[in-house]
């Protein structure tokens, strides 16, 4: 699994931007943390800038993004078999949404599986997500929770979604997953 470390740039800096959140981290930027403590194997907390509404495009320094600023517009839950912003998505996971962000080269009947873990779920939005490492078929995220996986393994989707859809880790649980953009396919 690689590592997407980043050292937050306005921590060095002294945080005297105006683009600076309260813990210190610039609009787009994170810190992972590490080992999340609530047992799924090999989910990373990370530590997020913040949560502001914004129509700005936004240059997340991790791909796909796990919390930050975010459009004022949520995506509806549901597989997709195109992208969407990630300021959109984002604002699904700030109201306790599962993102899976996929290969766009995934097989069939990996997308199968995915499929069937959206159906599971009314606030789960699967979508493909093209700037993904190469090894990489599947990224699971949640508001400051995110899992890598260099394949489909719906036991581990399946465990990441029942521990953090509409978490405690997210700043509006409960939050809506309709009535945004976007309209999901089967």
């Amino acid at each position: 699994m690689h590592s997407l470390l980043r050292v937050a740039a306005a921590l060095v800096a002294g945080c005297v931007l105006a683009s600076c959140s309260d813990d210190g981290l610039a609009v787009g930027e994170f810190e992972v943390i590490g080992a999340a403590d609530e047992g799924v194997a090999g989910v990373q907390a990370i530590r997020v800038g913040d949560n502001t509404h914004t129509e700005a495009a936004i240059e997340y320094q991790l791909q796909p993004p796990a919390g930050g600023a975010h459009n004022p517009v949520w995506a509806n839950c549901g597989f997709y078999e195109q992208a969407i912003p990630d300021e959109n998505l984002v604002h699904d996971l700030e109201h306790g949404a599962v993102w899976l962000a996929y290969s766009p080269d995934l097989p069939d009947s990996d997308l199968e599986v995915l499929r069937a873990i959206t159906r599971s779920s009314a606030k789960v939005i699967a979508t493909p997500y093209p700037g993904l490492d190469s090894a990489e078929a599947v990224v699971a995220t949640a508001w400051a929770r995110q899992l890598r996986l260099d394949s489909v393994d719906a036991a581990q989707l399946s465990d990441f979604v029942v521990t953090y859809l509409d978490g405690g880790q997210a700043p509006e649980p409960g939050g809506p997953c309709t009535g945004g953009i976007g309209a999901p396919g089967a």
